[in-house]
């Protein structure tokens, strides 16, 4: 039986980054980007003025106040996407909208409340010349030219995850696809006699086929592509059939079959169609798990053989499907953010295993308070239902009492936390 440590070691010594694609922009959000990007225009492309105002030359501002305004002459006026086709000169002013591009001869805008248009606007007199209130200074309220990115530099790097900002940088420069890596095909596949498709009726001494859409589920929030291979029965032959289904798969999670029972195959497939590098890991719930890779035709398939029972095959995908997944997506953050909290609860630890513990974690006066979600049996699917953490039990501890200082592995973040 080997750690929590050296099981995700060895998971993640098996994956590497996958290969990029071309995706369109508003499909590559949350993706990874897999080239620097960089920039063949400036942008902005030309200086444009960062207020409604007026264009001028500061010089023609000097000594302006609110009690001796200068008056400029107007000789025009040009709005955002437009090229005005005055020059300013000295004594002159154009009317001039947030974006537009600064005219000829300007070298400040003064914005609007530092004039008098509105006294004027109020006497109903006609905009032919402007009061400036304020002495201007040169490059007042003007975005320059490549202020934000300059043509031939790089706009963003290999290996960023695209979020919305990111997105919108893109658009800016014009890219209507992106190179991102390629998300993993991830294959799930259920074993047991038992088990029934949620399609068909439940007959007596069955169950529905519940953990291939919690782990279908789990796999496309963090990226993957979900390819479900239905049910496999508790024999070498159906199972060898189903598992051969995975060729084109990146990685196969299979749940159940892992354990020591007579019914438990998914282990002596795994040797007969690969290799098995462990199936013991020093945790609770989780200890049946199974690793290794199988060889299908010319390709090596990762495979995760998952416990059977539904919080079991949750937890320990969070702890070693999940970073597989982010890893070959070519992300770098593998690890879930954990929070110092005061345990409300007790928890044994009576056979020395890392004990993930489903808690609600809640926020009061600063300090993070964490409660059971309800009975641990690793059957209580509901229980995940009502946690948003896993407090994490260590492997030398005998146990954690109530209002002990815990680490708690956050399922979910929110702005509450």
């Amino acid at each position: 039986m080997i750690s929590v440590e050296e099981a995700l070691e060895k998971v993640l010594s098996y994956v590497d980054v996958l290969e990029p694609e071309d995706e369109p922009l508003l499909n590559s959000l949350g993706r990874v980007l897999a080239e620097d990007v960089y920039s063949d225009i400036d942008i902005p492309p030309l200086d444009n003025s960062a207020m409604d105002g007026y264009a001028v030359q500061a010089e023609s501002t000097e000594g302006a106040s609110s009690t001796s305004p200068r008056i400029l002459r107007i000789i025009g006026e040009v709005a955002a996407g437009y090229i005005a086709t005055e020059e300013v000169t000295p004594g002159t002013a154009i009317r001039i909208m947030t974006g537009a591009p600064i005219p000829k001869g300007a070298d400040a805008v003064v914005q609007f409340e530092d004039t008098d248009e509105e006294k004027r606007k109020a006497a109903k007199k006609p905009l032919t010349e402007i009061g400036i209130l304020r002495q201007a200074v040169k490059g007042l309220n003007i975005r320059g030219a490549g202020e934000d990115i300059s043509k031939g530099s790089m706009a963003l790097k290999a290996g960023t995850v695209l979020r919305p900002q990111e997105i919108g940088v893109l658009a800016s420069l014009g890219k209507d696809a992106v190179p991102v890596i390629r998300r993993p095909v991830v294959a799930v596949l259920a074993t047991g006699d038992e088990l029934v498709d949620i399609k068909e009726p439940l007959p007596p001494g069955k169950i529905y086929n519940s953990n291939t859409y919690s782990l279908a589920a789990q796999v496309s929030r963090y990226g993957g592509i979900p390819k479900i291979l239905g049910i496999a029965r508790d024999n070498i032959k159906a199972l060898e059939d189903k598992i051969k289904q995975a060729r084109a798969a990146d990685l196969l999670i299979t749940s159940a079959g892992v354990s020591v029972g007579e019914y438990d195959v998914v282990k002596d497939v795994l040797a007969r169609l690969g290799e098995v590098t462990f199936w013991t890991v020093r945790m609770k719930p989780g200890k049946p798990l199974a690793f290794g890779v199988l060889r299908l035709g010319k390709r090596r398939i990762p495979h995760l053989g998952l416990p059977g029972n539904p919080v079991s095959s949750m937890i320990a995908f969070e702890q070693f499907a999940r970073p597989a997944i982010l890893k070959m997506l070519g992300r770098k953050d593998l690890t879930k953010p954990t929070v110092k909290a005061r345990s409300e609860g007790r928890i044994d630890n009576k056979d020395r295993r890392r004990v993930f513990a489903r808690v609600r974690v809640i926020k009061r006066d600063g300090q993070y308070f964490a409660c059971l979600a309800g009975p641990q049996g690793s059957g209580i699917l509901t229980s995940m239902t009502q946690a948003n953490g896993l407090m994490i039990v260590p492997e030398d501890k005998p146990g954690i009492e109530v209002g002990e200082e815990v680490q708690v592995q956050m399922l979910d973040w929110n702005e509450e936390m």
